[in-house]
């Protein structure tokens, strides 16, 4: 069975979309994790920020050839890795604050 090309482009930007959002919550993920570790953290966590965001955006722009249809199977994609990673990552409890009242 074939598909027409739009479809093999719909399923292409779909996969696209989840590389580029396992990209940019992976590399929120391991931000997140070494902030204990570095010295600076609000210059790490802007410096990381603008790196993924501008690779993510540099990215779906590529990809996606400036149409809107193409972009918002993008942004499918790239949700659908971050609902992956928070099923698979979960959810971390916060430690309790100093003073919380329990």
């Amino acid at each position: 069975m074939t598909f027409p090309v739009e479809w093999q482009w719909g399923i292409g930007s779909l996969l696209a979309g989840m590389a580029i959002g396992l990209f940019y919550f992976g590399g929120l993920w391991w931000t997140v994790r070494r902030l204990p570790q570095v010295r600076r953290p609000a210059l790490w966590t802007l410096s990381s920020y603008l790196v993924r965001m501008t690779a993510s955006v540099g990215a779906i722009y590529l990809v996606s050839e400036g149409r809107w249809e193409r972009i918002l199977i993008l942004l499918a994609g790239f949700l659908a890795a971050r609902f992956l990673m928070v099923r698979r990552l979960g959810a971390v409890p916060a430690a309790p604050s100093k003073g919380a009242v329990s």
